[in-house]
């Protein structure tokens, strides 16, 4: 049997961790959970551990000694999850802004349809967004455009975070060659992806956003990606 592996990042997620472990486990289909945490200072690692003897073999934690951003924590799952051979690995946030059911339906798009990378997208059937004002939808929306503009990316969510990952496109990523840590790592990776001749594929998802903890979004991880990306297209000219 394949096997799923879920990986959250968390820094400052004590309110939400334990409600999202458990709705991962109760899932009709397996899926198993990694948690990487950026040594919060909230607990949220010490709540993780207190469960991974309630959920032996399938819940695991990693605590990284420093914050040092969204790209260097799943970089870090990533070669966990290879190491491992999981056959689909997932991106989601802890927050329950990703409805963890939707697992279900990014999992059988890898499986049953041979995509290579599947989005949970917020923009491929409308604006599917719940709670944020307009302001947090219109940065949201136009930055996407703004990436679809210039790399030629065929993704209308190109930012999401909630997304399904075939092993082999995780293991064709040169690792050493990533250049973003914050929110522009998400655009990065499906970019890559794009260019090495792998299928993405949207599926519409209702994201909402969070009732709990804090939003970790800030100026410089916008800045990250509006200058960075126009860079990250040219090299890839250079790659060619």
């Amino acid at each position: 049997m394949r096997k799923s592996l879920v990986i959250i990042p968390t820094y400052n997620e004590a309110e939400n961790i334990e409600q999202m472990i458990a709705a991962i486990m109760q899932l009709k289909q397996p899926f198993d959970l990694l948690v990487i945490d950026d040594n919060s200072p909230d607990g949220t690692a010490n709540l993780t551990k207190a469960l991974l003897s309630t959920h032996k073999d399938r819940l695991f934690l990693i605590v990284r000694p420093t914050k040092e951003g969204l790209g260097p924590a799943y970089l870090e799952a990533f070669r966990w999850a290879l190491d491992r051979d999981y056959d689909y690995i997932f991106e989601m946030d802890a927050d329950f802004s990703h409805n963890p059911m939707d697992l279900i339906n990014l999992q059988k798009e890898l499986i049953n349809n041979k995509t290579d990378v599947v989005i949970g997208s917020r923009y491929v059937r409308g604006i599917q967004v719940v709670n944020w004002p307009l302001s947090r939808i219109l940065l949201s929306y136009f930055a996407s455009l703004y990436v679809r503009i210039i790399t030629g990316l065929p993704v209308k969510d190109t930012t999401a975070g909630f997304v399904g990952y075939n092993k082999q496109v995780l293991q064709s990523i040169d690792q050493n060659q990533i250049r973003f840590s914050g929110y522009a790592f998400q655009i990065e990776l499906k970019f890559k992806a794009w260019i090495n001749g792998f299928r993405l594929k949207e599926i519409p998802i209702v994201f909402t956003d969070r009732v709990r903890g804090f939003s970790k979004m800030n100026s410089s991880i916008v800045s990250e990606a509006i200058f960075g990306i126009l860079l990250m297209k040219i090299k890839s000219w250079y790659a060619k």
